[in-house]
């Protein structure tokens, strides 16, 4: 390349750092309000995040920098796919030409109307008063189809939503995944729910919040969770934040009657927090510098979460351990219930609890609501009594009240809506096929987990996953690693093979 290219590749980087570290800053006063804030804060944090929305905003759609993608992108179509000054011009050409379809003013307004309405969802889940969110909600709806117009031409109105989180993926290709998961997964909880009920009364103990808080980063230290890069905090609604690679914070939610809580959650934040540690350090403050879609970082979140976590092997090397944390809790549970306990199939209501078998059947009722709010078939005043309905037909159960009901999760009261939640089913797929290929790879890994050591298993993800930030996407990721597109067949295998009736969990 000549010095000219080098100019310009340098003038592009240092305009793109002053986009990125305004963003990061409004994330660190997003962060800021769901942990530590003083509820008088509200009005001044709306209007200030409001403000680096904009300005973010409009340093990253400059024309200059127009100008110089432009100048760079047939240079860089002369190098060879997979280098990194390539995929920075390709990846940030991509991210302009979409961010340049939406005004400055207006991603202002959504910021302060985000802001606004996480804090009234944070009153009014405890008090289960969704009647005062319902003009939010119906605000946070008008904001989501204005959202979409901007980006004219979609085959459905969520696609441009999902987009921003799941780039190239459609609702015509999610249906049919979603579809198939439902017919697959049905049929395998009406079986595991007729076998006698797994005892998990245990878990309902007191569990002090310390010791439980102890425990979590004990285990994620040996994940590779780096706490010279990062920290852990509580929030109402567990999540994962990277204001740099050097600065991911993650954070969980204790609830002292329910140990599976704050421990799988912690577990699961740690996921996506490896993930953006793992980053190639190059990539700081650029588009390449973070997962390549909500979906691959649910598969990292997962991963960690449940095929680790969850797993026999690992709880052969951590339940005695955790008994000596909760000797009066745990003193009279031997670790086969222990395991049984943690793997309990159940009908219930709350996603971030649900067992691995029923999960995805909470996400696919979000997908499908969203999309009925955003075709005009629901009306935000309606959706508590939908959702109420969509629960009794797919899981059996139906919560009595709104807190555990439409108000559990933050996703719509923070964000659009739209393109929020099938990442979560996504990356279970991809958990699967990423781990199998690992294995390939390393088959002592679960010797390894049983063991303690995690090192393996984390560089292997380092290597094939975490340094290429979002420099590829999905599609092409799971080419490089697994060597063909998303599959549920492994998926579906794992689960018949852990839960199914002659399972281990059975054994």
């Amino acid at each position: 390349m000549s010095d000219e290219f080098d100019r310009m590749l340098g003038d592009l980087r240092t305009r793109l750092a002053e986009a990125s570290d305004l963003q990061n800053a409004n994330e660190v006063l997003a962060w800021d309000q769901t942990t530590y804030m003083p509820p008088g804060g509200v009005p001044a944090r709306g209007r200030q995040m409001a403000v680096l929305a904009r300005l973010a905003h409009e340093t990253f759609t400059d024309p200059a920098i127009g100008r110089l993608l432009d100048k760079l992108a047939p240079q860089a179509e002369a190098l060879p796919y997979d280098d990194d000054n390539a995929n920075l011009i390709r990846v940030t050409r991509r991210e302009y030409m979409r961010a340049t379809q939406v005004p400055a003013d207006f991603m202002a307004e959504a910021t302060a109307h985000g802001a606004e309405t996480y804090d009234a969802w944070t009153r009014a889940r405890p008090a289960n008063d969704f009647a005062t969110m319902i003009p939010l909600l119906e605000k946070t709806l008008e904001l989501s189809r204005r959202y979409a117009d901007f980006f004219p031409g979609y085959d459905h109105i969520a696609d441009p939503l999902i987009d921003r989180s799941d780039g190239g993926m459609t609702v015509a290709e999610i249906r049919p995944i979603f579809a198939a998961l439902r017919q697959a997964l049905t049929p395998m909880v009406e079986a595991i729910c007729a076998r006698e009920p797994v005892d998990d009364s245990f878990l309902h103990r007191h569990y002090p919040t310390q010791a439980q808080w102890d425990f979590g980063l004990d285990v994620i230290r040996q994940f590779g969770y780096d706490f010279n890069r990062g920290r852990q905090d509580q929030s109402a609604h567990p999540f994962t934040t990277s204001f740099s690679i050097g600065d991911v914070r993650i954070t969980t939610r204790i609830d002292e009657e329910n140990l599976a809580e704050a421990l799988f959650g912690t577990l699961h934040e740690c996921g996506h927090a490896l993930y953006e540690q793992g980053v190639n350090p190059a990539f700081e403050a650029t588009p390449l510098a973070g997962g390549t879609s909500s979906g691959v970082h649910e598969s990292q979140s997962r991963l960690w979460e449940n095929i680790v976590g969850r797993g026999r092997r690992f709880w052969r090397r951590y339940y005695g351990p955790l008994q000596a944390a909760f000797p009066e809790q745990l003193g009279d549970v031997d670790e086969e219930d222990f395991y049984r306990a943690v793997n309990k199939v159940q009908r219930s209501l709350i996603r971030t609890d649900a067992d691995e078998v029923t999960y995805n059947l909470h996400v696919i009722i979000r997908f499908e609501l969203e999309l009925d709010l955003l075709e005009g078939k629901l009306a935000v005043a309606d959706l508590a009594e939908a959702w109420r309905a969509r629960y009794a037909e797919y899981l059996g159960v139906s919560s009595p009240d709104d807190r555990d009901g439409v108000l559990q999760d933050v996703h719509w009261y923070g964000d659009f809506i739209g393109g929020g939640f099938q990442g979560y089913a996504l990356g279970n797929i991809m958990a699967s096929q990423f781990y199998a290929r690992a294995l390939e790879d390393h088959p002592d890994i679960p010797d390894q987990i049983e063991a303690g050591e995690f090192d393996t298993l984390h560089t292997w993800l380092r290597e094939h996953i975490y340094r290429h930030g979002s420099k590829f996407t999905a599609g092409e990721l799971l080419e490089r690693v697994v060597g063909g597109p998303m599959k549920l067949e492994p998926y579906l295998a794992y689960l018949q093979e852990k839960f199914g009736p002659f399972s281990h969990i059975d054994q």
